[in-house]
Formats: C-alpha cells, structure tokens, sequence
C-alpha cells in the first residue's frame, strides 16, 4: 500500500493552521497570489507556520516601529513583506512605507520566499544571506503542493518532482517550515473547504472540489473545527454557543469560557470587560454569552490549581490549533508539576530541534492557559521568557508549583 506524504500528524485539528479557534470567521486570504485561491491559501497557511514564532501583539508593533524608522540595527534580525506588492524588505528600506495591514513580518529572506514574496531591488535584503540548505527543494514542493492541493501526493512523488529523496525531502520540509509535507497539504485543502463554504458553495461540490473524496473524509478531519458542522460553518457559526464566567483566582479574574464539547478558552486578567472583549474577539462569529455559575466544575478545578491545591489538570478541550500546535500543546502538558523547560529542550523533544520560534508562538497563541501549561517553558538562560497574562503572574505561578 502507497502511503501519503509524511506521517500522520497528532491532534484533532492537524488539517488547519488557522489560530483563530473553533469558530474561526476565517479573515480574507489575500496576499501575493489572491487572484489564485490555490496560491492564497498557500501564503496564508504560510504566513501562519512562518511568521517569527511567539510574537505578541506588543512585539509587533515593535518590529513595525523598526520598519517606520528604518532602522538599520534591525537588518538581519527580520524582514517584512508587503501583500499588495509581493515584494520583501530590509526594516531600512529607503522605499515608500506601505500600509500596516499589508505588512507582513518574516524571520529571514528563506521564509519570505518560500511564502511567494520577491526580494526587493532597492534594499536588497538577501545580499550577504546564504539561502538555507534545502530551501529550494521546499520552495518547488510547496508550488507542487499547491497546485495538486486536491489530489492524492505520496511522499515519493514529491520528492521525485523536487529531485531528492523522500526521507531529506521529509526532513528538510519539516525543518525549515516547522510541519511535514502531509500537514501542509491537508492545510491548503482544509482552507479551500472552508472558503468555498463561506461563497455559498453547495457542500457536495466543497466536499469534493477540496479533495476530501467523500463526507465522511470530512468529519473525520474536522476542517471547520470540533464541535462545529460543515453546515453551522457555512452559515458562519451563529448557530454555535460559547459560554463563559469569571470569577476571582489568586491571580486576578479568571475567564472560563466552553461549548458543549469542552473548553475553549481560559484567560487571566484585572479586568472583566477586557477578559470578554478579548474572548469576544477571539471568536467573533459565535454566539457567546455570560452565564454565572456555569462550568462550576471546571472552574473549581482551575481556581484549585492556581492555588497550588491540584497538581494535576484533566478538562475536555474544544481547541482549534496546527498539528504543530498540538504537538508543542500535548508536551507542555507532560511536563511534571514544578518543572520547566527551555523552549529548545521543547523543540528537541518533538522533533523539530531548529523551531524554537514557532514553539514560542506555539505558547503565544494558546487559547487555554494553564489547562496546557505554557508557563512551563522559559529561557534556556533561565530568564521566564514572555507570557500572555503577564510576566507576574508566570512567576508566581512557577514559584507556587516549586513550593
């Protein structure tokens, strides 16, 4: 029997790497090809798996500060790239700034590239940057991907296509993008689905025109997330419910926030209004609610292990995540009680030994803190690293386990 392109990804979102959750409205996809839904899908699912890792929206508007200033002390440290021109560039490009929505930021000229952006002829961002081994073989297998998206691709008929071998295509795919040719494919065909559902395609015709082969193909891989239908999807998930309470924790107001399949977002903070906004924002297709006293069980669990008073978490989740996502998610999760680990040593442990920007995103972009313990991973010098609710509230929480 002929086995697809790369091993099975574990997680139950592994066809998507939409960060937006389970009812993820799934924002327009332009870019550099978005006359070309095969080629738009490609840079979007790019953009997500390539972007600099762990980047917070504070980050960002630092890199854009850089960009704004042209400041030469940030060559080599990133480029951006603009959508309307599909053209990439040194932070002191003396060129005409673009629009901050069109920009998008990248750890190096490989992954701008890879992601269809050409390098500008004016600043020359390349210019001294050797391309990283393989680049070119992942280049020509994502263009392939791309363009046969729909269709069964093994493993060897890719790399025949690039001119390599199946286990160095494999590798350095893995490597450079941080997922596996297989992941990558079901991206693309998951984003195609998704779109032509929100067009008003009839489901059969999406089913198929994405490659699925058959509904049941479909349920099986979730491409519109847990707990959501194809159907519910088309009609954007205002037939979905999420709700959510916040109570006190001795890290400040605690959001807890669910569907009847698990939950899907847990939140720390000072004030309520932003908790909801934030949720709110995170899901911006579904109906969401505040119900006091709901989740009671599981709230009661989270506040007892914020106080130190349970060691050990076990809720039902209702995430939407990458299969790297997932992959990153599930070790945190085995990391013992009071110990940490280095974003590399977390890296290494899954894999993927040169991704310790996208595990930091990985912990960035976790919808349920403390449930999957992103605080676990620091520094490999010791220092905490950032977190979402607060470099405070990690600290305390590392010291609490430690005691």
């Amino acid at each position: 029997m002929t086995n697809t392109i790369g091993p099975a990804e574990a997680g139950p979102y592994d066809n998507d790497p939409a960060e937006a959750g389970p009812y993820d409205n799934d924002p327009a996809e332009a870019g550099p090809y978005d006359n070309d839904p095969a080629e738009a899908g490609r840079y979007q699912m790019q953009h997500d798996v390539m972007n600099l890792a762990g980047r917070t929206q504070l980050a960002e508007d630092k890199l854009w500060q850089a960009v704004l200033a042209r400041d030469a002390r940030s060559d080599g440290r990133f480029v951006y790239a603009v959508q309307s021109t599909g053209v990439y560039c040194r932070p002191s490009c003396p060129s005409r700034r673009p629009k901050r929505e069109s920009v998008r930021f990248f750890g190096g000229p490989d992954l701008a590239e890879i992601a269809g952006f050409r390098e500008c002829r004016r600043c020359h961002p390349r210019a001294g940057v050797l391309p990283a081994p393989g680049v070119e073989h992942v280049r020509k297998a994502t263009r392939f991907i791309a363009s046969h998206a729909d269709e069964p691709i093994t493993l060897a008929a890719l790399a025949s296509h690039v001119g390599t071998s199946p286990f160095h295509l494999q590798r350095t795919f893995s490597r450079l993008l941080g997922i596996s040719p297989r992941a990558y494919q079901d991206a693309l065909r998951a984003r195609r689905f998704r779109r032509d559902l929100r067009t008003g395609k009839p489901l059969t015709g999406a089913i198929y025109d994405a490659g699925y082969g058959s509904s049941s193909r479909v349920y099986e891989q979730r491409p519109t997330g847990r707990g959501i239908t194809p159907a519910q999807y088309r009609r954007g998930a205002r037939g979905t419910s999420i709700a959510f309470t916040i109570v006190n924790s001795s890290l400040g107001r605690l959001l807890v926030a669910g569907t009847d399949k698990g939950l899907c977002s847990v939140k720390l903070g000072d004030r309520d209004d932003e908790l909801e906004q934030d949720l709110r924002t995170e899901y911006p297709a579904a109906t969401i609610e505040r119900e006091r006293g709901t989740f009671a069980e599981w709230v009661h669990a989270l506040v007892a292990h914020v106080d130190g008073r349970a060691p050990t978490i076990d809720l039902p989740l209702d995430v939407k995540a990458t299969a790297f996502q997932w992959k990153v998610w599930r070790y945190l999760q085995s990391i013992p009680y009071g110990e940490t680990r280095a974003y590399s040593d977390v890296a290494r442990a899954i894999g993927a030994p040169r991704a310790t920007r996208a595990v930091a995103r990985a912990c960035a972009t976790n919808h349920v803190c403390l449930v999957i313990p992103c605080h676990r991973v620091v520094e490999k010098g010791g220092g905490l690293g950032g977190y979402r609710w607060g470099v405070d509230r990690k600290r305390r929480l590392l010291q609490k386990e430690k005691q």
